[in-house]
């Protein structure tokens, strides 16, 4: 069995930054859950569906391919064979993804 590592806190308090940190010190994988939120969050904007909505979230999140590549540079984050790297990153999607 594997370890896993959860790191929680509000936004900005550095999770992700010290995250990919000790990943790389202990050899771990690291996954960015945050990308997968926003991805999601995303794609109920672009569909106009009610973020409350929760049967229709999971139907969204159930269809979706993401898929997150670790780049020399950063991660790098493909919604359904399209990249949304930036995108996942907007104020707006900001503010809706809970």
């Amino acid at each position: 069995m594997g370890y896993v590592i959860a790191i929680d806190g509000p936004a900005g308090a550095g999770k992700s930054t010290i995250a990919r940190l000790l990943a790389k010190k202990l050899g771990f994988l690291y996954l960015d859950t945050g990308a997968l939120y926003r991805s999601i969050t995303y794609q109920a904007l672009q569909e106009k569906t009610g973020l409350e909505d929760e049967d229709a979230l999971a139907e969204i999140a159930r269809k979706a391919d993401i898929d997150l590549q670790q780049e020399t540079d950063g991660l790098r984050v493909l919604l359904n064979g399209r990249d949304v790297t930036s995108e996942i990153r907007t104020p707006e999607v900001t503010n809706h993804t809970f």
